[in-house]
């Protein structure tokens, strides 16, 4: 009887870096982008917003990577994730737009996607990261959960709540449901310790 195992696959390559502010008048790559964040919005926020609401457009994109603040995930050239990532004042960094394409789902892109906004805030002498969860008032969404206690087991912890209507208030008005959204807090680390990723990234790179 042979004793041989099959060998297993290899996890395909991936790889993380900020899109080129020279890339914002590429209006196939900017509009791939806010594709893929609204087909994971469409899903993740289902219930929240009224029909026919998007959570970005390609427009609205094409300034964000103009400003430097979207970075994506690619595996074998392809995208397959994304993330926005922002300087704050008080040494603050907030990731937010958090995406992986939906086949790709369980690889670990996403938690890749934070350690490499955090990585780079923390480059840029950030102290602290943000992220904001927008929740509905009156019932509980499964996603919103999920994400709770996943955001939880990485490091990050709740520490105010507000009323969008009061910080974005050109939202309020498509929202199909009352919502609040929840800031987190983590505390980056002030070491220089490498950001930890998991086993099958190739290669992470930051343009500052």
């Amino acid at each position: 009887m042979s004793t041989e195992h099959p060998m297993k696959t290899p996890p395909p390559r991936i790889d993380i870096s900020l899109v080129p502010a020279a890339a914002a008048p590429d209006g196939g790559l900017v509009g791939e982008i806010a594709d893929l964040v609204n087909r994971v919005y469409a899903v993740a926020e289902a219930g929240l917003w009224v029909d026919g609401a998007l959570r970005t457009t390609a427009a609205e994109m094409a300034q964000l990577v103009a400003d430097g603040e979207i970075a994506v995930a690619r595996s074998d050239g392809r995208l397959v994730g994304g993330v926005r990532i922002q300087l704050l004042d008080g040494g603050v960094g907030e990731f937010g737009m958090l995406v992986a394409a939906p086949d790709r789902r369980g690889e670990g892109i996403g938690r890749e996607l934070i350690g490499f906004a955090e990585g780079l805030s923390r480059g840029r002498g950030c102290t602290v990261m943000q992220l904001e969860l927008l929740v509905p008032r009156a019932w509980t969404h499964p996603t919103k959960e999920f994400l709770h206690a996943w955001y939880t087991r990485i490091g990050y912890r709740p520490v105010r709540s507000g009323a969008i209507d009061e910080s974005y208030p050109h939202l309020a008005p498509l929202l199909a449901t009352p919502c609040a959204f929840v800031i987190y807090h983590k505390r980056l680390a002030g070491d220089g310790r490498p950001t930890v990723l998991t086993p099958h990234t190739a290669s992470v790179r930051a343009s500052h």
